[in-house]
């Protein structure tokens, strides 16, 4: 088995990676398209394609829920304490994989090694948590009276559908299948069609750590050729989503006539607040990472600093000279900072920034497409920082999706409050002060499916996850990540 060394060493040289699997994963098997069309993938740090995939079409997602639900039948009456001894198995896997899953995310999305790294890890530890659920799953009897006596059970809904974004490939597509499979469901995956390629490695890998064939496919290919007739398909029980706001409400639109179940994590621009008393290099660093972290292409990115006019000035000042000091480059070279995921999404980040500039808004730092340094090539922005920004302007109020932070600032607390909740989104916040009363009133009044105090990346797996509005519905992660994947079924005797 090669390191991540080697195998970014073999990268460099070739322009490929071997082994990598390049078809659909059905029934345990790979499948070739139906159609016999592939797509490219490619390397965001050089612009360069470097493998092709499988492109699905309706006609493998029939073939990948018709194999879910012959799986389903096999996995929900597979005793919850063996579900438990293989979902185990599946994070050991994990971690022995877990150099050369960290060099395919990296190489696939963009993103630094480190920050793959980080994504294995807690992926293995996703499944690890919703093992130790598994077997405990547990109904209730209920005290009826007049001779009566009454029990529930939690069953499985049924083939699950997962539509995987491409900034998290791995951790996302975990969030939703761990639990999937804990809860005894089987499950459909489709791979965002920039980073196709570890829910593919992903899904052989939980067939040798023993989960039956055919309870997990993969499905590749774009969302409107694969991904909306597996939304579609009345066979499917529950769908799991992560995108942008107008992609989800397309996905409702599509579950709407079957009924079917739907958790959706939308978009984000999420505040991060801090209050006069605050710490001003730990407001700056925490700023740093909540919007620079992964390129800025993160839902739950801090994008807004909402500050106090008596901080700004000197937090401002570390922040522009911390930014400024950020490394980009090819992301297995493991800089501060990795690439842009596409050409496109480059393109949409300059967009916003133009038009901030035509709008007169102040750059403060960065604001320009850039390359990586040592070769020239890739798809790079700048970090960038966008200073005293009215509560109604566009970078404050729609959602940019990258190394762009947009700065606030207020004088009161209820000031505070109507900047933090003055946008369509709530998904995360973040509150930096030394008062704990302040800290605590604003928690409770800030609109945030997660609010963080004095450290913007506070939490873990263990915590549900997940917004209000139009940041979407449900919640991952944590034991409320499997209420999606269950149901509850009460069953009464008259005695």
């Amino acid at each position: 088995m090669m390191t991540s060394d080697q195998l970014i060493s073999t990268y460099f040289e070739t322009g490929s990676l071997p082994n990598l699997p390049r078809d659909h994963f059905i029934g345990g098997a790979w499948v070739p398209a139906d159609s016999g069309n592939r797509m490219e993938s490619f390397d965001a740090g050089t612009g360069a394609g470097f493998a092709d995939f499988a492109a699905g079409t309706a006609a493998d997602v029939d073939r990948a829920v018709a194999n879910a639900a012959e799986g389903f039948e096999v996995w929900r009456n597979t005793a919850p304490a063996q579900r438990c001894a293989i979902l185990n198995e599946v994070a050991r896997l994990m971690r022995a994989e877990a150099d050369r899953l960290a060099v395919v995310e990296s190489l696939d999305s963009g993103k630094t090694l480190a920050e793959a790294q980080g994504d294995v890890a807690g992926s293995a530890r996703l499944f690890e948590y919703y093992a130790g659920a598994a077997d405990k799953l547990d109904g209730r009897s209920v005290n009826l009276g007049n001779g009566n006596a009454a029990f529930t059970v939690r069953e499985p809904v049924g083939v699950t559908a997962h539509i995987v974004p491409w900034n998290y490939p791995t951790s996302t597509l975990v969030r939703g299948i761990a639990p999937a499979l804990a809860a005894g469901c089987s499950a459909v995956v489709k791979p965002a069609e920039t980073t196709p390629f570890t829910a593919l490695m992903i899904a052989e890998l939980l067939v040798r750590a023993g989960v039956p064939a055919g309870v997990v496919n993969v499905v590749t290919g774009t969302g409107g050729e694969a991904g909306a007739p597996l939304v579609a398909d009345p066979r499917v029980r529950h769908v799991t989503f992560t995108g942008s706001v107008a992609t989800g409400v397309g996905v409702m639109q599509n579950v709407a006539p079957n009924v079917t179940g739907l958790t959706l994590e939308l978009g984000g621009k999420s505040p991060l607040i801090a209050f006069a008393d605050a710490d001003a290099e730990a407001v700056a660093d925490g700023a740093l990472w909540a919007i620079f972290s992964n390129s800025g292409q993160i839902c739950s990115a801090g994008s807004r600093l909402v500050i106090h006019r008596d901080l700004h000035a000197e937090v401002l000042e570390q922040l522009v000279r911390k930014a400024q000091g950020l490394r980009f480059g090819h992301g297995l070279r493991n800089p501060d900072m990795g690439a842009v995921n596409s050409e496109r999404h480059l393109a949409q980040i300059a967009d916003h920034v133009e038009r901030a500039r035509a709008r007169g808004i102040e750059i403060v730092t960065g604001g320009n497409i850039a390359t990586d340094p040592d070769t020239g090539k890739g798809w790079f922005f700048e970090p960038t920082i966008l200073d005293n920004l009215p509560a109604t302007d566009d970078a404050v109020t729609q959602e940019i999706f990258g190394p762009v932070l947009a700065v606030q600032t207020f004088e009161s607390e209820e000031e505070a409050l109507a900047l933090a909740n003055g946008t369509e989104f709530a998904l995360v916040a973040g509150i930096y002060t030394r008062d704990m009363s302040t800290a605590l009133r604003m928690a409770q009044r800030v609109d945030a499916g997660q609010v963080t105090v004095n450290d913007y990346w506070a939490g873990g797996i263990e915590l549900p996850f997940g917004g209000n509005r139009k940041s979407g519905f449900g919640r991952e992660k944590g034991l409320e990540g499997l209420d999606a994947y269950t149901r509850s079924k009460s069953v009464t005797f008259a005695v």
